[in-house]
């Protein structure tokens, strides 16, 4: 019987986001197939963990496209940028915290192109007077992907309204980002 993977990944996304300690017999279980099917597809935890890092990174580019981070207003694009990333986002927490991802040379080149396209955004809003000089552009998008994985957790947690997501998150980087005139 063939599987089909993108259900396998999206189910064991799922599972992780909610406990990222689940073993792989949960993940089996949730994804509807034996251990064994499982082990064949994914050879194991670290396998399944890279799959996962491929469909994240696939879905925040695909939400960065989305999000039109060329036009308007540098503000206007992080704003629609949180909106379009929020799908993504429960899966993206589960992967911040996954250390062998991080760890070593075998740095994904998908975060690399991530950073670098939402990094450019920061550096369009500064250059066009919207956001502070003194917050770098690296900082501001490292400041972005925690405050994405702190909420995802918080909403996932039911501790905020999934329909709070984007304002809390835009809302709170612009708070700090945004240049404000001299006193």
């Amino acid at each position: 019987m063939a599987i089909d993977r993108d259900h396998v990944l999206r189910s064991a996304a799922a599972l992780l986001t909610r406990k990222s300690t689940a073993t792989m017999d949960e993940v089996a279980k949730a994804a509807g197939i034996s251990r064994a099917t499982l082990h064949r597809h994914f050879a194991g935890r670290d396998a399944l963990v890279r799959a996962l890092e491929q469909l994240g990174i696939a879905e925040c580019e695909a939400a960065l496209d989305r999000a039109r981070l060329e036009e308007g207003p540098a503000a206007e694009a992080v704003r629609r940028l949180v909106r379009e990333i929020q799908p993504a986002a429960g899966l993206l927490s589960f992967l911040y915290g996954e250390n062998q991802l991080w760890e070593g040379d075998g740095l994904n080149e998908g975060w690399q192109r991530l950073d670098a396209r939402i990094s450019a955004l920061f550096q369009r809003g500064q250059r066009a007077g919207e956001f502070r000089i003194d917050l770098s552009p690296v900082w501001l998008t490292e400041a972005l992907y925690g405050l994405i994985a702190s909420c995802a957790w918080a909403t996932l947690d039911g501790r905020v309204a999934s329909r709070d997501f984007p304002t809390m998150i835009a809302e709170l980087l612009l708070g700090g980002a945004l240049r404000r005139e001299e006193p």
